[in-house]
């Protein structure tokens, strides 16, 4: 859906893991829907290959013909946690945030996310995804497999742990 007078864009929060599923019900009942995804590459049983994630987990974006549409169904559609709402009225999201995102897409649709800044060996990171999920640590550096080293404190002890350096943050 495109940007009209009556058009706004809103934030919907979605159940967890169901953001495709919200997104397939929303269209189905007529409304435009935005859920940016970005690549990443996922290792699992010694295979890596590349899968597309949710920018903002758990949440996408919905385009609401004020003048023809309702917004109160949404919060009943089948993967819809809740419509992002202040004093029980949706709050809108900027066009330009919109925009902002569909301009940085590549070819294949996806999101185009800004480079991680090149970590140094003693750079403190924050892991963002995994079972050390908000983990602090240290950055040592890279395995020969490209496998990040990070020193976390686990259980009262410093503990060398390996990382997918797209799931890295610097803190």
């Amino acid at each position: 859906m495109t940007r009209g007078d009556d058009i706004r864009w809103h934030a919907v929060q979605t159940k967890p893991g169901q953001e495709n599923k919200a997104a397939f019900n929303l269209r189905r009942q007529g409304y435009g829907v935005y859920l940016p995804k970005y690549t990443c590459l996922r290792r699992h049983a010694r295979k890596t290959e590349r899968v597309e994630r949710p920018i903002f987990s758990g949440y996408l974006f919905v385009a609401v013909d004020a003048g023809r549409q309702g917004w109160h169904c949404i919060n009943s559609t089948l993967g819809v946690a809740r419509l992002v709402a202040a004093a029980d009225k949706p709050v809108a999201v900027p066009h330009a945030v919109i925009q902002a995102l569909r301009d940085r897409e590549g070819e294949d649709g996806c999101v185009r996310l800004e480079p991680q800044r090149h970590l140094k060996s003693g750079d403190k990171v924050r892991v963002t995804e995994g079972a050390f999920e908000s983990f602090l640590g240290l950055y040592e550096g890279l395995t020969a497999s490209e496998r990040a080293i990070v020193l976390i404190d686990f259980l009262g002890r410093k503990v060398r742990t390996l990382f997918d350096p797209e799931a890295l943050a610097a803190a």
